[in-house]
């Protein structure tokens, strides 16, 4: 077994064939308890009573699309769950989605047509190498930084840019010095 069986997923996809594709790769790998929703505001709904470990939520979704479920998760007051690594799929993987993504605050992507591979390469990233989460006044979510860039020349301004680099990877919050 993989180590899943006891992870609770929340899938909200508005098609109900890739919601059956999606919750039998989970069920290949040991993840029993999924609970499916057909749009983002029903996943928040079921937020309320479901206390997921993971979310998998597709981009386009009518009337709440992935987007947006997002970044109600990571900013709404009465949030559950913050900090709930989010893994958004879509058909269209141009870079302006992606960035879109990535601002509201997913954890991971991956584009369709999805792998059992591919699905399960993001779920572990986000379970064994989570990116510590950075609150900024415009954006909350994981670190966009996803590696260290020795040639980068711009301007620092985390608090944790000054720290050693051990020091900094064992971080679980990082804030700007927004001074």
């Amino acid at each position: 077994m993989s180590g899943f069986e006891s992870l609770r997923v929340l899938l909200a996809d508005d098609n109900q064939h890739m919601r059956a594709i999606v919750t039998t790769v989970l069920a290949g790998v040991g993840v029993k308890n999924v609970r499916e929703t057909r749009d983002g505001s029903e996943a928040l709904g079921a937020l309320r009573e479901f206390p997921a470990d993971l979310a998998i939520v597709d981009f386009q979704m009518f009337p709440l699309d992935g987007v947006e479920f997002t970044r109600l998760v990571r900013n709404a007051p009465d949030s559950k769950n913050p900090y709930l690594p989010i893994i958004m799929m879509t058909g269209h993987s141009e870079r302006t989605r992606v960035m879109e993504a990535r601002d509201a605050g997913v954890t991971e992507f991956v584009v369709k047509p999805l792998t059992a591979k591919a699905v399960l390469d993001r779920i572990q990233a986000v379970i064994y190498h989570p990116r510590p989460f950075v609150r900024t006044s415009t954006y909350f979510g994981p670190d966009r930084r996803r590696r260290e860039d020795p040639a980068y020349a711009g301007q620092r301004r985390r608090v944790t840019d000054q720290m050693a680099p051990a020091a900094r990877a064992s971080g679980s919050s990082l804030a700007w010095d927004e001074a």
